[in-house]
């Protein structure tokens, strides 16, 4: 069975991963078990779907307690872009593009905000990766007051094939860290560039800070010393635009 924006029941995601439908994510039981269940497991790890264990009253709430065998899927409002046409499409029409890289962001309410700030400051894509990212939902969508439409995402296997292919088109790959002695005051924003924000909890992939251009922090006079993740990528990118103004 199926609403707008869920899909519920083994056979039903199977049939409409099969059928090419745009799934954000499914939530599998924990320690469900059954030959339909190995089957939805197949099928997702062929097609690189995101998916995650949650207990069963996560399911119930999600579907009111409808039949849901263990398995409810997410339906994108939106339809998601390739890397390769992203970049090229962008590089065809400026030459001085800017993205944003999301690495392993994990809460909708965030995403949401952040892709708000990101279509007000003149972002041309938005670059997540499918494991591990935050669905594109109904939280998303609402907190993104319908940005998300308005702004083309992009879904990738690794950030870092993502940093790699734009550091290939030329264009700068900044990280958002503290790991760093460089302020953002002091980056050149004013060429092509891509900005990566790490997850709320551990930041930027280490993997991904060894591969970037620069790394830059915001300067903290506080003590907690952190900034939610999306008013920093606030910060970050209205720098790009004072720089670019």
């Amino acid at each position: 069975m199926q609403n707008e924006h869920q899909i519920f029941g083994i056979r039903a995601i199977i049939e409409a991963i099969n059928a090419g439908k745009e799934i954000d994510k499914v939530f599998i039981q924990k320690e469900a078990q059954g030959e339909l269940m190995q089957d939805l497991l197949k099928t997702l790890k062929r097609n690189n779907v995101n998916f995650s264990y949650v207990p069963i009253e996560k399911l119930n709430k999600l579907t009111k307690n409808n039949n849901h065998q263990g398995a409810v899927a997410t339906i994108a409002p939106i339809s998601f872009v390739s890397l390769e046409t992203l970049i090229e499409g962008v590089l065809e029409q400026k030459q001085n593009p800017l993205f944003l890289i999301l690495d392993q962001l994990s809460d909708a309410r965030n995403f949401g905000a952040i892709i708000r700030t990101a279509e007000c400051s003149g972002v041309d894509g938005i670059i997540i990766q499918k494991q591990g990212s935050a669905p594109v939902n109904g939280d998303t969508v609402k907190t993104s007051a319908g940005a998300v439409f308005n702004i083309p995402i992009c879904k990738v296997d690794h950030i870092k094939d993502a940093v790699f292919y734009l550091q290939g088109s030329g264009i700068k790959t900044v990280a958002a860290t503290e790991k760093t002695e460089n302020h953002l005051y002091d980056i050149d924003f004013k060429q092509g560039v891509a900005i990566i924000m790490g997850s709320e909890d551990k930041g930027v992939n280490p993997s991904v800070l060894k591969i970037v251009d620069e790394k830059a922090k915001l300067p903290m006079y506080g003590t907690i010393s952190s900034l939610n993740v999306s008013v920093a990528c606030g910060a970050f990118l209205y720098e790009v635009v004072r720089q670019r103004l």
